[in-house]
């Protein structure tokens, strides 16, 4: 495993170590655990520029799937370094930030700090992977996490809301981004960015890639806010300030960019590349400056604001990709590359400037208790400090201390003027027109949110709290962001060679010839060009317009509504909502007997379509197989008769005993058949199911018989003999023809030589099939809590229709002397059999899940004959604990191959010579098995004991 791994891997890491760390040290603000980890990655990031900017990038593997071309490869180049640091400086500033706005007293800093580190590992994941499937994966995780993050003050409605509508517009992208992936992946045959981005000449004809090229984009246009899917940004300004500073300034809403950076080598130089990207990035930018001094809010304006900034930055990219085309073509694609160097400069620029401002408004509210630019005003006496960062942040969204990056947007703009491809002739002047009006709104916004807030008269009376300086450690993030702004904006040469000309390489690579690299030099000074008098124009408009805007009603009374894309979202939203209700209504009656009728058909109708499609026919031969014996006839029988007397039982008891009587029988089967695995698992399952079914039925009033006269059902009777028939032909066409040799004899070949068991069905489970098995102890892990929830989180009976009782329970025991005698003597002898299951279980008949099963048996017989107040005496686990232990040792012992560069759930054993025991054989796999063992007893015993109080 390599550094970068690790660098991914630590906050995931480190949000697992600080909750409990803060739990045993709560005097200690818990980001003062969290913020070493961010500023130590910030430093490794910032040890690798000098080999990054040579030329040195670093790739890394650890395999994964390999079967499915899936492996965990990070790749850093100058793109990836850019956005690491960012992620990582940033981030490190913000959780310093969080120390003094979030009072430990009044918020859960626990889970904050767990959602913000998930949330930092994920775009960490997202920017260095080159696997499509991994970097997938790591963007929705950052979906999720900033839904936890944007949803943290869950109290309140409108932060649910716009964390649901974060997610839901989000997540859609994803999907879309995904689908898009499988289309590359269906070209090329592989899911590495490098080697998709090799194959260029050979996928840029094919029909699939400009479906391709569209679903990307729409995962991209979803994250960075882009119009029409920027509503959910400004909803997401409910959360806590430090998640707006983090993740709507310098990380999310920057993973759209990214996404469209990194598909730059693969998708630039085509029309529809072009004008999507450019012409969606130049409307954004229009519409979010044009929204944004409208805005009364201060983190509503910096929503906006972001909006169409974003946009710039989107545009840019887009008019930068002409310079692809100009090389296909032959001719010099230089001039239009300073497009995509302005939006490299820029991104860095917002960055800083944005999470300044962020800041900013957050100490605003924090010391006022308003962020209403109407009750605001005459903040520069009380908190001089923090306007002074203000205005450093402002003046360079408004293009003053930041005109560099401004002047290189408007140089991009007027090149596209001399485009006279993909219809630029007719449309060329549309760039600088609307880059010229969009900044002009830009500049008025930016002296609105400065001057309305910290100039003119203090309004005491307006704000909330008595209003001063924040403390220290709040200012120190804001005033080193503002002072970045300013260095880069008199010294933009420190960046020119170190991060832009790298990721300028990175987003456009055929540009430069072999040994060749980008000229990035960028001055103050250039002469009186159309740029300069451009940036004259927008200052002197925009401070027209902002003296005229407390003076003009039309302008001052302009508020900001909804709008209609947010109308149609509600609208549709609620039209969802209102559909699946009328759906879900429909078919849920609450009659067991239309749920039967649902599912047997769609089984009738799927199974038998697709053995009529197959259009083959169904052999079977008699002499084939065994011949049956009297006591395979005999238990088959008993089986029959007890599945026809369960119907017919008069009481629930007797039921539960037939029910009990089936799983006996199979278990005998299993014996007769020389499955002993199979046997001791059924057999357990078995009683533990009945002691379930006894405990659920325990409550319930007795069964009651109608008497009614039989009569024919048709729809039953087809039914019934449709799925007997289609199930009988679907077994008899199963064992009569096979079309694949039979996968048993690789298992016994291999199971001794490439996994050191003897036990076959045992190595299957923990490590031919490990991963199913993996999924299987989460799914039952998943079910456990959900019963507990069910019970345990107090639901509204009145919507339930149900009245809850009143009583205190007192948990029963046995009064048989002779079972709590027998007891004594049976616990200890179950328990000490199902240790050796466990031990014995990779050779000889047995495994974790058997001897979990095992274990808990001995304890319900505890708890059955002691109480259950002896049993938490005698054996004083949380078993939901132990459950989730097992859990997290079993996905250790997966993730502990990467260490050795073996796929996810390797195994390996080896012979020992160990003292008193001799020679003996060591399996990985144990440690597996033990969190199956671990995790199983957990869920079983979870559920019998939640059950069971519920009595």
């Amino acid at each position: 495993m390599s550094l970068l791994h690790a660098a991914i891997i630590t906050p995931f890491a480190l949000a697992l170590l600080a909750p409990l760390l803060y739990r045993r040290m709560r005097r200690i603000h818990a980001g003062w655990f969290v913020l070493p980890g961010p500023i130590v990655l910030f430093a490794f990031f910032l040890s690798r520029i000098p080999a990054v900017a040579a030329g040195g990038n670093r790739a890394a593997t650890v395999p994964w799937i390999p079967s499915l071309g899936i492996d965990l490869t990070v790749y850093l180049d100058g793109l990836g370094l850019l956005f690491a640091l960012l992620i990582t400086g940033i981030g490190s500033l913000v959780v310093l930030y969080s120390i003094y706005y979030l009072d430990q007293t009044k918020e859960a800093l626990a889970p904050f700090y767990v959602y913000l580190l998930l949330f930092m590992g994920a775009m960490l994941g997202v920017v260095l992977s080159d696997n499509l499937m991994v970097l997938y994966g790591f963007w929705e995780l950052t979906s999720i996490a900033s839904f936890l993050l944007i949803a943290f003050w869950h109290q309140r409605a409108k932060s649910k809301y716009g964390a649901q509508k974060s997610m839901l517009i989000t997540v859609f992208g994803g999907f879309a981004m995904f689908a898009g992936f499988l289309l590359l992946y269906m070209m090329t045959g592989t899911f590495s960015l490098r080697e998709i981005a090799g194959q260029l000449e050979g996928i840029a004809s094919h029909k699939l890639f400009l479906p391709a090229m569209l679903l990307m984009l729409l995962g991209a246009f979803t994250k960075s806010a882009q119009f029409p899917f920027h509503i959910w940004l400004p909803d997401a300004m409910e959360a806590p300030t430090p998640v707006s500073a983090y993740l709507h300034s310098a990380t999310m809403v920057k993973a759209g960019l990214y996404l469209v950076a990194r598909f730059s080598p693969i998708f630039a130089g085509r029309a529809e590349w072009f004008w999507i990207v450019s012409g969606l990035g130049l409307v954004t930018l229009l519409y979010g400056s044009y929204r944004a001094f409208q805005q009364k809010d201060l983190k509503a304006m910096l929503a906006f604001s972001t909006i169409s900034q974003l946009g710039l930055i989107m545009c840019l990219l887009g008019l930068g990709s002409a310079s692809a085309y100009h090389l296909q073509a032959g001719t010099n694609p230089l001039i239009y590359a300073k497009a995509t160097m302005a939006a490299v400069f820029h991104l860095i620029n917002h960055a800083v400037f944005k999470g300044t401002l962020f800041m900013v408004a957050g100490i605003v509210d924090h010391e006022t208790g308003t962020r209403d630019i109407r009750k605001l005003g005459g903040l520069m006496a009380v908190m001089p400090v923090t306007f002074s960062a203000a205005l450093a942040g402002t003046f360079a969204m408004a293009g003053l201390n930041g005109f560099l990056s401004k002047e290189m947007f408007f140089t991009a703009a007027l090149n596209a003027l001399r485009m006279d491809f993909w219809n630029m002739r007719t449309w060329s002047l549309a760039f600088p027109a609307i880059a010229w009006i969009a900044s002009v709104f830009t500049f008025l916004y930016s002296m609105i949110l400065l001057f309305r807030t910290f100039t003119g008269r203090l309004q005491a009376a307006k704000l909330k709290r008595e209003p001063h300086e924040a403390p220290l450690g709040m200012l120190i993030p804001p005033v080193v962001l503002a002072s970045l702004a300013v260095t880069f904006g008199l010294f933009p040469n420190l960046l020119s060679y170190s991060l832009i000309e790298p990721a300028m390489s990175s987003i456009l690579p055929g540009l430069p010839g072999q040994g060749e690299r980008y000229l990035v030099s960028i001055d103050l000074w250039h002469g009186f060009t159309p740029e300069l008098w451009m940036t004259i124009g927008v200052v002197a408009v925009g401070t027209v317009l902002y003296r005229l805007y407390g003076r003009l009603d039309a302008i001052h009374r302009l508020q900001a509504s909804p709008g209609a894309l947010n109308r149609m979202y509600d609208r549709g939203l609620r039209a969802l909502e209102s559909a699946a209700h009328r759906l879900t209504g429909a078919y849920m009656t609450g009659s067991v007997r239309r749920y039967l009728l649902y599912i047997f058909t769609f089984m009738i109708a799927a199974l038998a379509l697709a053995m009529l499609g197959s259009g083959r026919m169904i052999r079977y031969a008699m002499s084939e197989l065994a011949p049956v014996s009297l006591y395979e006839t005999v238990i088959v029988a008993v089986m029959i008769v007890a599945a026809m007397a369960v119907p017919l039982a008069r009481t629930r008891l007797a039921a539960i005993i037939f029910t009990g009587a089936i799983g006996y029988m199979v278990t005998l089967l299993f014996v007769l058949f020389r499955a002993p695995d199979l046997a001791l698992t059924q057999m357990i399952v078995e009683t533990v199911s009945v002691t379930l079914f006894l405990l659920c039925f325990f409550h319930l009033p007795k069964l009651s018989k109608e008497m009614t006269a039989l009569r024919f059902k048709l729809a039953n009777a087809v039914i019934a003999v449709g799925v007997g028939a289609v199930v009988t032909f679907l077994a008899l066409g199963a064992a009569g023809e096979r079309k694949f040799p039979s996968i048993s004899d690789f298992f016994l070949a291999e199971s001794y030589r490439s996994a050191g068991g003897k036990n076959v069905v045992n190595v299957i489970l923990v490590d031919f099939r490990g991963f199913d098995t993996m999924l299987e102890i989460v799914v039952l892990g998943i079910a456990s809590l959900g019963i507990y929830a069910m019970i345990k989180l107090q639901m509204d009976s009145h919507a339930m229709g149900l009245r809850a009782p009143a009583r205190n329970f007192r948990y029963p025991r046995s009064n048989d002397v002779i079972l709590r005698t027998i007891s004594k003597v049976a616990i200890f002898i179950i328990l000490t059999f199902s240790f050796y299951l466990f031990f014995a279980g990779h050779n000889e008949p047995g495994g974790g899940f058997i001897g979990a099963l095992m274990t808990a048996a001995a304890f319900v017989l505890l708890s059955i004959a002691f109480g259950m107040n002896m049993f938490h005496l005698v054996v004083p686990v949380d078993f939901r604990k132990a459950m989730a232990f097992g859990l997290l040792t079993a996905f250790l012992t997966g993730i502990g191959s990467f260490v050795f560069g073996a796929p996810f759930l390797s195994h390996t054993f080896g012979h020992f010579h160990l003292p008193l025991l001799g020679e003996t054989e060591l399996a990985t796999a144990t440690l597996f098995d033990f969190g199956v063992y671990l995790a199983v007893v957990g869920v079983a015993m979870s559920i019998i004991f939640t059950i069971g109080r519920d009595i």
